[in-house]
């Protein structure tokens, strides 16, 4: 019989108390899949579930979060598809979430695309046309970009760019090369020195663009008024800070609130997330990652106002446009010229390559950020191909939302009271679905 040293089973112990459990039940709700997940506390681990459950595509309809203020933590989601039903493949989403939240995992890769490319940082001022000059500029150094992400907010523009070499297929890794290319994005950006660099890993691509923007203070700096309601109060009695959050329901919303906490370093120890219709209510009771909580008017401020702009930066503005083509070179720069032409600007972009197919998706305004004129839109379609690119008018947020009203109703918020002192791992509350 193989013998183990004392420490070495003390390890092995550690990591499976330390394992997090994951239930996935489509049986005990009527209107929805339910998921718990039960883990040690450890800083980000909220996060990564949220993160598997959003990357799975699943809409969460509302759901809590409990710890006993100690090491474990406990959470439920209640979770349907883009439609409001069920989850279908329950087992799937299971694996994702053991596989996401093993001791043993590994940092995830930024997208299935991603490996064996280069990765461009981009952050700067945005400006009508300015995605088509950065294509125009990748084309012209013969990068072919395979995957990329653009948002717009608060007059900033973040993106992630994977590119290769357009001849060969390859990374590109030859030093002087990059740096030609990061100086001649860098002038197209206008954004000085940490306008454009290579980095070798993104992580969760939508939280590294949640951070670009962060570092390059747009939450700050953005002059319109907001149009979220975040609130933050103490409750000093039982040293947390509660965090209250009132919006229009969307897709990847949670994920979006707690990748800001979490960045901001702040742990939550206690929440409620509903929906009833179209509309989210979410309430966190949240401390500091060293035990306090809040403690200035300027922290308390700051935790809104990056909230407020995480919420807003990915709620799409425009018209929706999916582009899907065979992939060709220079595509990305044809066609977001052929906006840049028509004066269309592009708020969001998601580009993606798939066994030589281009499934793009564009988010364009006209020029001032109002609604595009229809004719114009016809116009653009018609130059690029009825067969290839189409509207699609928000297919997301408007299915979350509306089917959202039958799946999310009548259980309402827990309170801070009921959180605390009806003691949330009774097992009845866990098997609640109303």
């Amino acid at each position: 019989m193989e013998r183990y040293h004392p420490s070495e089973v003390y390890e092995l112990f550690v990591r499976h108390m330390n394992t997090p459990r994951v239930v996935v039940d489509s049986g005990v709700c009527a209107t929805a899949t339910l998921v718990q997940v039960h883990s040690a506390r450890k800083h980000g681990m909220l996060l990564e579930a949220v993160a598997a459950l959003s990357e799975h595509g699943v809409c969460v309809r509302k759901g809590y979060i409990s710890s006993d203020d100690g090491r474990w933590f406990m959470d439920v989601f209640h979770v349907t598809d883009a439609a409001g039903r069920k989850v279908a493949d329950a087992d799937a989403l299971l694996a994702r979430l053991e596989s996401s939240l093993s001791a043993e995992a590994l940092p995830r890769a930024a997208g299935p695309a991603s490996v064996g490319l280069t990765l461009l940082e981009l952050v700067g001022a945005d400006r009508p046309g300015l995605l088509s000059e950065v294509f125009a500029v990748l084309h012209d150094l013969r990068c072919n970009t395979v995957e990329a992400r653009a948002w717009t907010h608060g007059g900033r523009v973040a993106a992630l760019v994977f590119v290769r070499d357009e001849e060969t297929g390859a990374p590109i890794d030859d030093a002087a090369r990059v740096r030609r290319i990061e100086s001649r994005l860098r002038h197209v950006l206008r954004g000085g020195a940490r306008g454009a660099r290579t980095v070798l890993a993104a992580g969760n691509l939508d939280r590294r663009l949640h951070q670009l923007l962060n570092e390059d203070g747009e939450a700050d700096s953005r002059g319109a008024a907001p149009t979220t309601a975040v609130a933050v109060q103490d409750w000093g009695e039982r040293g947390y800070s509660v965090v209250t959050v009132s919006c229009r329901d969307r897709p990847k919303l949670l994920f979006d609130v707690v990748c800001t906490l979490t960045d901001l370093d702040y742990v939550v120890y206690h929440g409620t997330f509903d929906t009833d219709g179209d509309h989210a209510q979410q309430e966190f009771y949240i401390r500091r990652s060293d035990g306090r909580p809040i403690s200035s008017e300027a922290e308390r401020q700051h935790v809104i106002r990056c909230l407020q702009a995480a919420i807003e930066r990915r709620a799409s503005e425009g018209v929706r446009l999916e582009l899907r083509i065979s992939d060709r070179r220079g595509l990305l720069a044809y066609v977001t010229r052929v906006f840049r032409e028509n004066g269309l600007s592009v708020t969001h972009a998601e580009i993606t390559t798939r066994d030589d197919m281009a499934m793009n998706v564009f988010h364009v305004t006209d020029v001032a950020g109002r609604p595009a004129d229809p004719k114009t839109i016809d116009e653009v379609i018609q130059r690029i191909g009825t067969e290839s690119l189409r509207v699609d008018e928000e297919r997301w947020p408007r299915l979350c939302s509306a089917e959202g009203d039958a799946a999310g109703r009548g259980g309402g918020l827990f309170s801070l009271g009921s959180l605390v002192k009806k003691n949330l791992f009774s097992l009845g509350l866990i098997r609640s679905c109303s």
